[in-house]
């Protein structure tokens, strides 16, 4: 690659301003062209990106995009990456890779075939908080790994989303929207999973849009609201993980993980660069730790830039769609096996992505 990975978007709703505030700091990344199924609002969008508007057609055939970032809903995500693949670009999607795993497997089967990329968020594992924690790990801090647990709770995103209701929809509910952060976090740390229980459910409250224009209208809940699970990493840690939008408070931890010798509090894996804290069986007290591995400062799109680097490079992405597929088959197994009161082997693996260095940069800056 001579020159910048020049982006189009497809899908220019909320989480695209996100990506927008980073583009300025990833030199490897050059924003082209947007598209949306609102015509208006990608005709605004692009005007206060300096970018062309185009029709989504007209994106996945421009000569100009040499990569897709598809920020559509779910239930488009796999099909919106088959059309960029099969047009010859490289592809990076928001979570969840697809709705299933069999929905996400003809994506990586195009991809290879095709001699193209395909990444996936989420990239905040790529930040301070979580590299960091990878690095005590991978230098003993805290002995042999022997469990973790992961907890992530909320009352429900209508309490602050104007048009919620695909959070409770294909693709949605508190293990599919939150889940893949934390299980690419718990999965980056401690390496792919073997096997599955799970225990799911939902319940009957009654939920409405409770901001914005759509303020008092009900919501229809067609996903579980409340999920645990016990996941078994082939290394032979286990990790508890619970995954909510039935709880109104709580003060559980978002990720811990138990050693031989201490303890690592891994920061929320949603964030890039809180601080993690370590505890130690020969201090026996908290103390937060200095960053010592990962991109500083980073935000959402530097796992784009990551894998414009690799591109460049020749090496394997960290955000990749391998991640993201082992990641989606432990949430789909999660599910089944709550359903079916169940353990379920998974078929696919991965191995853990590369440590990124303190002071790593994922461009050519």
């Amino acid at each position: 690659m001579g020159g910048p990975l020049r982006i189009g978007i497809i899908g220019v709703g909320k989480i695209s301003e996100q990506y927008f505030a980073e583009f300025p700091k990833l030199p490897g990344l050059k924003l082209v062209a947007v598209a949306d199924l609102d015509v208006a609002r990608a005709t605004a969008v692009a005007a206060e990106q300096g970018v062309l508007a185009l029709t989504v057609d007209e994106l996945i055939a421009s000569p100009e995009v040499d990569a897709v970032l598809n920020l559509t809903i779910p239930a488009a995500h796999a099909a919106v990456a088959l059309r960029a693949l099969a047009a010859g670009k490289h592809v990076y999607g928001e979570k969840p890779l697809a709705l299933n795993p069999d929905e996400a497997a003809p994506v990586l089967k195009l991809a290879d075939e095709r001699g193209l990329r395909v990444g996936s968020a989420p990239d905040t594992v790529l930040g301070t908080g979580v590299q960091t924690a990878r690095s005590l790990l991978d230098g003993g801090r805290i002995g042999t790994p022997v469990a973790a647990s992961a907890f992530w709770t909320a009352p429900g995103h209508e309490l602050w989303h104007p048009a919620p209701q695909f959070y409770y929809s294909a693709g949605g509910g508190p293990l599919f929207d939150m889940g893949p952060y934390y299980l690419s976090a718990l999965v980056t740390l401690l390496g792919p999973v073997v096997r599955v229980s799970g225990s799911v459910g939902r319940s009957g409250r009654e939920r409405t849009v409770a901001t914005g224009p759509l303020e008092g209208t009900s919501i229809s809940v067609d996903v579980d609201t409340h999920v645990s699970a016990l996941l078994e990493h082939a290394s032979g840690v286990t990790s508890t993980v619970m995954m909510s939008f039935d709880v109104w408070a709580a003060r559980l931890p978002r990720i811990e993980i138990y050693g031989t010798l201490g303890t690592i509090a891994v920061p929320d894996p949603n964030r890039f660069s809180d601080v993690t804290e370590l505890f130690t069986s020969d201090d026996r007290t908290w103390r937060e730790v200095p960053a010592e591995a990962g991109y500083a400062e980073a935000g959402r799109g530097y796992g784009l830039a990551d894998m414009a680097r690799a591109i460049a490079t020749d090496r394997p992405h960290r955000a990749s769609a391998e991640l993201a597929f082992h990641v989606l088959e432990i949430m789909d197994a999660i599910v089944r096996a709550g359903h079916d009161h169940t353990v379920i082997e998974l078929a696919s693996t991965v191995e853990r992505p590369d440590l990124v260095p303190e002071g790593a940069v994922p461009s050519n800056w």
